[in-house]
Protein backbone atom coordinates (compact mmCIF):
# COMPACT_ATOMS: atom_id res chain seq x y z
CA UNK A 1 0.00 0.00 0.00
CA UNK A 2 1.21 3.17 -0.83
CA UNK A 3 1.51 6.57 1.56
CA UNK A 4 -0.97 9.27 0.99
CA UNK A 5 1.02 12.36 -0.71
CA UNK A 6 -0.43 15.98 0.23
CA UNK A 7 -1.17 17.91 -3.00
CA UNK A 8 -0.98 21.68 -2.64
CA UNK A 9 -2.80 23.73 -5.26
CA UNK A 10 0.35 26.18 -4.18
CA UNK A 11 -0.09 29.83 -5.92
CA UNK A 12 -2.41 31.36 -3.80
CA UNK A 13 -2.37 29.40 -0.65
CA UNK A 14 -2.01 31.15 2.44
CA UNK A 15 -1.28 27.24 4.28
CA UNK A 16 1.67 25.95 2.97
CA UNK A 17 4.21 26.48 5.99
CA UNK A 18 1.69 24.87 7.78
CA UNK A 19 0.91 21.92 5.15
CA UNK A 20 4.48 20.84 5.54
CA UNK A 21 4.79 20.80 9.36
CA UNK A 22 1.96 18.14 9.17
CA UNK A 23 3.30 16.53 5.84
CA UNK A 24 6.74 16.43 8.33
CA UNK A 25 5.15 15.36 11.41
CA UNK A 26 3.87 12.23 9.57
CA UNK A 27 6.74 11.75 7.10
CA UNK A 28 4.47 12.08 3.65
CA UNK A 29 5.57 13.61 0.70
CA UNK A 30 3.97 16.71 -0.08
CA UNK A 31 4.04 18.39 -3.81
CA UNK A 32 3.46 22.15 -4.34
CA UNK A 33 2.06 22.66 -7.44
CA UNK A 34 1.87 26.57 -9.00
CA UNK A 35 3.05 28.56 -12.25
CA UNK A 36 6.30 29.73 -10.57
CA UNK A 37 7.21 31.90 -8.41
CA UNK A 38 7.24 30.23 -5.11
CA UNK A 39 10.76 29.23 -3.48
CA UNK A 40 11.18 25.74 -3.08
CA UNK A 41 11.48 24.04 0.08
CA UNK A 42 14.52 22.86 1.26
CA UNK A 43 12.95 19.90 2.81
CA UNK A 44 13.11 16.62 1.33
CA UNK A 45 9.67 15.20 1.63
CA UNK A 46 8.82 18.57 -0.80
CA UNK A 47 8.64 18.72 -4.26
CA UNK A 48 8.00 21.76 -6.08
CA UNK A 49 6.02 21.17 -9.88
CA UNK A 50 6.25 24.05 -11.86
CA UNK A 51 3.61 23.79 -14.90
CA UNK A 52 3.37 26.20 -17.77
CA UNK A 53 1.46 29.16 -17.65
CA UNK A 54 -1.49 28.45 -19.40
CA UNK A 55 -4.81 28.91 -17.18
CA UNK A 56 -5.48 26.03 -14.61
CA UNK A 57 -2.55 24.13 -15.51
CA UNK A 58 -1.57 23.33 -11.90
CA UNK A 59 -5.54 22.30 -11.34
CA UNK A 60 -5.39 19.77 -14.40
CA UNK A 61 -2.10 18.35 -13.25
CA UNK A 62 -3.28 18.21 -9.63
CA UNK A 63 -6.90 16.17 -11.23
CA UNK A 64 -4.84 13.86 -13.04
CA UNK A 65 -2.83 12.97 -10.21
CA UNK A 66 -4.93 12.81 -6.79
CA UNK A 67 -6.05 9.38 -6.06
CA UNK A 68 -8.38 7.30 -2.96
CA UNK A 69 -5.58 8.06 -0.33
CA UNK A 70 -4.51 11.70 -1.39
CA UNK A 71 -5.28 14.89 0.01
CA UNK A 72 -5.82 18.07 -2.10
CA UNK A 73 -5.23 21.59 -0.94
CA UNK A 74 -6.98 23.97 -3.11
CA UNK A 75 -10.03 26.68 -2.91
CA UNK A 76 -10.60 25.88 -6.47
CA UNK A 77 -14.07 24.55 -6.35
CA UNK A 78 -13.98 23.10 -9.87
CA UNK A 79 -10.23 20.96 -8.79
CA UNK A 80 -11.95 20.22 -5.56
CA UNK A 81 -14.55 18.82 -7.33
CA UNK A 82 -12.71 16.36 -9.51
CA UNK A 83 -10.42 15.73 -7.05
CA UNK A 84 -13.91 14.35 -5.04
CA UNK A 85 -14.86 12.53 -7.63
CA UNK A 86 -11.05 10.58 -7.74
CA UNK A 87 -11.86 9.51 -4.48
CA UNK A 88 -8.73 12.38 -2.68
CA UNK A 89 -9.45 13.93 0.43
CA UNK A 90 -9.51 17.69 -0.77
CA UNK A 91 -9.49 20.29 1.92
CA UNK A 92 -10.12 24.71 1.46
CA UNK A 93 -7.47 26.84 3.15
CA UNK A 94 -9.41 27.80 5.78
CA UNK A 95 -10.40 24.00 6.97
CA UNK A 96 -13.48 22.98 5.39
CA UNK A 97 -13.44 19.70 4.19
CA UNK A 98 -15.01 19.48 0.41
CA UNK A 99 -16.65 15.85 0.20
CA UNK A 100 -18.88 14.01 -1.79
CA UNK A 101 -21.92 15.02 0.21
CA UNK A 102 -21.44 19.00 -0.21
CA UNK A 103 -19.37 19.21 -3.37
CA UNK A 104 -22.70 19.74 -4.71
CA UNK A 105 -23.93 22.78 -2.93
CA UNK A 106 -20.44 24.39 -3.26
CA UNK A 107 -19.85 24.31 -6.84
CA UNK A 108 -23.71 25.52 -7.10
CA UNK A 109 -22.81 28.41 -4.73
CA UNK A 110 -19.53 28.99 -6.44
CA UNK A 111 -21.29 29.22 -9.77
CA UNK A 112 -24.22 31.50 -8.68
CA UNK A 113 -21.98 34.04 -6.84
CA UNK A 114 -19.84 34.18 -10.38
CA UNK A 115 -23.34 34.82 -12.37
CA UNK A 116 -23.74 37.29 -9.69
CA UNK A 117 -20.56 39.25 -9.33
CA UNK A 118 -20.61 39.04 -13.82
CA UNK A 119 -24.02 40.66 -13.69
CA UNK A 120 -22.81 43.98 -11.24
CA UNK A 121 -19.68 44.79 -12.62
CA UNK A 122 -19.47 46.95 -9.65
CA UNK A 123 -19.54 44.47 -7.09
CA UNK A 124 -16.52 43.98 -5.36
CA UNK A 125 -14.83 41.05 -3.13
CA UNK A 126 -17.69 39.55 -1.23
CA UNK A 127 -14.86 37.26 0.60
CA UNK A 128 -14.10 37.82 4.68
CA UNK A 129 -10.06 38.01 5.55
CA UNK A 130 -7.81 34.98 6.06
CA UNK A 131 -7.63 34.33 9.49
CA UNK A 132 -5.44 32.34 12.32
CA UNK A 133 -8.86 31.02 13.26
CA UNK A 134 -9.40 29.86 10.03
CA UNK A 135 -5.38 28.29 9.99
CA UNK A 136 -6.42 26.62 13.47
CA UNK A 137 -9.28 25.40 11.38
CA UNK A 138 -7.00 23.95 8.72
CA UNK A 139 -4.72 22.28 10.82
CA UNK A 140 -6.66 20.71 12.76
CA UNK A 141 -9.01 19.40 9.81
CA UNK A 142 -5.41 18.31 7.65
CA UNK A 143 -4.00 16.21 10.69
CA UNK A 144 -7.62 14.19 10.44
CA UNK A 145 -7.29 13.53 7.06
CA UNK A 146 -4.09 12.30 7.32
CA UNK A 147 -5.28 9.71 9.73
CA UNK A 148 -8.11 8.50 7.82
CA UNK A 149 -5.45 8.19 4.34
CA UNK A 150 -3.14 6.70 6.06
CA UNK A 151 -5.68 3.73 7.01
CA UNK A 152 -7.96 3.76 3.80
Amino acid sequence: MTEPVIYIDADACPVKTEAEAVATRHRLRMVLVSNGGIRPSANPLVESVFVSAGPDEADKWIAERAGPRDIVVTGDIPLAAKCVEAGAQVIKPNGEALTPANIGNVLATRDLMQDLRSADPFRQGGGRPFSKADRSRFLEALERMVRVARVR
